[in-house]
């Protein structure tokens, strides 16, 4: 190795951080064994500030721009060597080059329920969720707190313990809030502000700030969204006995028209029989007070006569009118049961003859 060679190798002459990385918070430039030369020339880019120590002091902070390394613009450093008459030989010092832009759409979220006492549910656990940005506001303080030994501090090196401060202001930002469970969607930019402030006020020792705090969703345990889901539909359906009327009014024709059970004879008295007791749940739902049991077999002959093809109740035999009531008795198939038509001389439904 030549002497030259040897010199370029021993004194740095050119001080810069080219930062080709997306999560890098500070970089410490390798002086190891090297010492810089005095008259360096120091470039910091824009997002970028170089900060200084002696023996772990902060001495000098130097922001963006190109800067020449000497006595003068070096003062504090200066005093700390005591150079009083400024200084020929090479010096070693430690450089940290601080990155200054936000870093943006950082995720947090609670790890585990937190635990409140609401108004309407009593105590309940609830989870959170969101985004934030993070920058550094103060190089100084954060190479004392964070940056002072360490080569390289990126942006997860710090998440975890933004993410324990994040959460813990969190649960006291909900609890002092008072909001209620089922307003808090309202709330989000209110509580979102409130928490970067609290957040800010106590990062600020170290250095760094929070920015754009979303809080996105703050969830219900999942019992009590089933139970909330089962009250929405409630709500929503209103008067369950005008429901119930209307699904089965809804249902009379599919059950009338259904002529798989046997043939074209069975759907019929199947859909007839279906109806006339649809009929009659309805009525009865509309007007349960007006029908009596002693006139039961009175207001249904009234109302509904016989209707061709309508199947007899097992193990009735032939309706029978009461005495003095008007009516034709209707017949049945002795085959099958089901009713026969006055003028018919064959069962519709099995095609027995009529005797």
């Amino acid at each position: 190795m030549s002497l030259l060679t040897w010199a370029k190798n021993q004194f740095i002459e050119i001080i810069e951080w080219q930062d080709d990385s997306r999560d890098t918070l500070s970089w410490k430039f390798p002086v190891a064994n090297n010492e810089i030369k005095q008259g360096a020339q120091l470039t910091v880019r824009e997002g970028q500030q170089a900060v200084f120590l002696n023996e772990g002091t902060i001495a000098d902070v130097f922001g963006p721009g190109r800067h020449v390394l000497t006595t003068k613009n070096l003062p504090v450093l200066a005093t700390l060597k005591g150079w009083k008459y400024g200084f020929e030989s090479p010096f070693k010092v430690d450089v940290v080059f601080i990155s200054t832009r936000r870093f943006t759409d950082l995720k947090w979220g609670t790890q585990n329920p937190v635990m409140l006492r609401d108004a309407d549910f009593g105590v309940l656990r609830l989870r959170g969720f969101g985004t934030y940005a993070l920058r550094v506001i103060d190089p100084k303080l954060f190479v004392t707190q964070l940056g002072n030994t360490a080569g390289q501090v990126l942006v997860g090196d710090v998440q975890e313990h933004l993410r324990n401060k994040l959460v813990a202001r969190f649960t006291d930002t909900l609890g002092e809030s008072k909001v209620a469970a089922l307003d808090l969607a309202a709330r989000y930019d209110e509580l979102s502000t409130d928490l970067e402030g609290r957040l800010n006020t106590e990062l600020s020792a170290q250095g760094m700030g929070i920015t754009d705090l979303h809080i996105e969703n703050i969830s219900l345990p999942p019992e009590v969204e089933k139970a909330l889901d089962a009250r929405s539909k409630m709500n929503v359906l209103g008067d369950l006995n005008k429901y119930t009327q209307l699904q089965v009014a809804e249902s009379m024709p599919t059950a009338a028209a259904n002529t798989g059970l046997g043939g074209a004879g069975v759907g019929l008295g199947f859909g007839a029989g279906v109806g006339a007791v649809m009929g009659q749940q309805i009525a009865q739902a509309v007007q349960p007070a007006a029908l009596a049991p002693r006139d039961a077999f009175a207001v249904a002959g009234a109302v509904a006569p016989v209707v061709a093809g309508a199947v007899a109740p097992v193990g009735s035999g032939p309706a029978t009118p009461p005495t003095g009531m008007s009516g034709v008795r209707p017949k049945f198939c002795s085959d099958c049961g089901v009713a026969l038509a006055p003028t018919g001389k064959f069962c519709a439904a099995c095609g027995h003859p009529v005797g």
